[in-house]
């Protein structure tokens, strides 16, 4: 079935949203300064381990002036399980040192200020906004840009055009949703090496099914 890319996405959203519902991120967290350290965290790492390293960080570190005060040293041997443990702990107490300097110890809601902050970049800074604000902003993490790239809702090939294709054919008021759609799609679903193909409810307009079935029938 030959569809565009926004028919495509108008079939998407109905089954995303009555499969996801009201889902968000699985970063747990209570407050704007706990969603942006596990943000930060989990960046090339799991959720999972995200979420088993934050509760004794946070009994430490619980807002932005303790976590300014501290030294790399010491942040690090909390997050020591963690992806990139030295560089981490470096950006962290640079980003708090910075929201405490720069923004009065606030998390700035704009997402073009967040990315000002050490260690956040375009996608962190519209999962926060998103999450935090819903602003309609889709972070492209590689769930996202796997699962749009396979469906064929882009064919960009780098994150921030994969954004913008998304952007284009996403009516705004799903966007920050969306984002979270797809991640719990492509996470649970459309996994990476070895996608759920013979389940998917997309499979009729999906390019990348489309291409195995013509490839086995060669």
């Amino acid at each position: 079935m030959s569809l565009t890319p926004q028919e495509k996405v108008e079939r998407l959203l109905p089954v995303l949203e009555a499969r996801y519902g009201h889902a968000t991120t699985e970063l747990h967290h209570e407050n704007p300064y706990q969603l942006t350290v596990a943000v930060v965290l989990s960046a090339q790492c799991t959720d999972v381990r995200v979420n088993q390293v934050t509760p004794h960080f946070f009994r430490r570190f619980p807002d932005f002036a303790s976590l300014a005060r501290a030294q790399p040293a010491e942040v690090f041997s909390y997050i020591k399980s963690i992806s990139y443990p030295n560089s981490k702990a470096q950006r962290l107490v640079e980003l708090a040192r910075t929201v405490m300097e720069r923004y009065g110890g606030e998390l700035p809601a704009d997402p073009a200020e967040l990315q000002k902050l050490p260690g956040i970049g375009r996608k962190s800074a519209n999962v926060i906004s998103s999450v935090l604000w819903e602003a309609p902003v889709i972070a492209v993490d590689t769930h996202v840009f796997r699962v749009s790239r396979r469906l064929g809702l882009s064919q960009s090939n780098t994150p921030e055009k994969v954004e913008k294709d998304l952007s284009a054919i996403i009516p705004e008021k799903y966007l920050g949703r969306a984002h979270h759609w797809l991640i719990l799609f492509g996470r649970y679903h459309c996994t990476a090496r070895k996608p759920a193909c013979d389940q998917c409810p997309f499979a009729e307009f999906c390019d990348y099914f489309q291409s195995r079935v013509s490839s086995l029938s060669r």
